[in-house]
């Protein structure tokens, strides 16, 4: 089998997938995105399975599209990466799955977004539909944080950035949850501690296993089969009255700090390459 790991930055996640690699022997190519061109020819696939690790959501939606076009299997899969990668279409496959998630709404104006926000209530948070690590993600706890902060967004510059997506502020505890999810198994669960609202790992949060029972495994499952996503990270946050809610499914996952948690009780490394191998078995 002719593979190739996809990636810009080499991370420590990309290490540990190379060294799962290398301890089974197994050949593969890595290849940086950045130097990558491909041709509409119809031609045979340069490699037959993909793993793509590329951290741009831009080079890493088009990359797969152009891959998947020559022939190769590409995990995640173009439609999974696409899907994911936007937080309106991604909320859409979860409810369409019945997936439990915070109420969202989707302004196609930040003007329609004040708008939406009446009907909303607050607090709120708004999101950029692409984006991840927290960034640009902001607390509205009423009408006049919100106007401020959506008369900088009619700023930015491009259409797109002014398409807003919003959700109500599920009050919770100190933490959230995070599972992972690898070829329709889900290998564990962590609580995401951090000072701020947010906890994303790279803001600072520290990770600590936690129970996955096996209502939490579902609901990551189901999360991410519905949009289509081999490998997953499924972030789940619990509202007061205990119920556990979807937050976003990523396909390009993070999981050092998951591993680090986990300790020796799963090689997350060792189990995408298990997945990658069996594409194409």
């Amino acid at each position: 089998m002719r593979l190739a790991v996809l990636a810009s930055r080499v991370r420590l996640d990309e290490k540990r997938v190379f060294a799962a690699l290398d301890r089974r022997a197994v050949g593969y190519e890595y290849v940086d995105t950045r130097v990558t061109w491909s041709v509409l020819s119809g031609g045979t696939p340069r490699w037959d399975v993909v793993l793509n690790r590329e951290i741009g959501y831009a080079r890493a939606v088009h990359a797969a599209w152009a891959l998947e076009a020559e022939g190769s299997r590409v995990v995640n899969s173009a439609i999974a990466t696409e899907v994911c990668g936007d937080k309106w279409r991604t909320s859409i496959a979860l409810r369409e799955a019945s997936v439990p998630v915070p109420r969202t709404a989707l302004a196609l104006t930040p003007q329609a977004a004040l708008d939406a926000l009446e009907v909303l209530g607050y607090p709120a948070v708004v999101k950029p539909l692409v984006g991840s690590w927290g960034r640009l993600v902001t607390l509205l706890p009423d009408r006049a944080t919100a106007e401020a902060v959506l008369e900088h967004v009619a700023a930015l510059p491009g259409p797109q950035s002014h398409v807003v997506y919003l959700q109500e502020f599920v009050p919770k505890a100190d933490r959230d949850i995070r599972v992972l999810v690898v070829g329709g198994e889900a290998l564990g669960a962590v609580s995401r501690y951090g000072d701020q609202w947010r906890t994303n790992v790279a803001r600072g949060a520290r990770a600590q296993r936690c129970e996955l029972g096996p209502a939490l495994a579902k609901l990551a499952l189901t999360a991410a089969g519905a949009v289509g996503a081999g490998i997953a990270g499924v972030d789940l946050v619990e509202a007061p009255d205990g119920r556990l809610l979807v937050l976003e499914v990523n396909h390009g996952v993070e999981f050092s700090g998951f591993q680090e948690a986990m300790g020796t009780r799963t090689d997350v490394a060792d189990r995408i390459v298990d997945y990658v191998l069996a594409v194409e078995s």
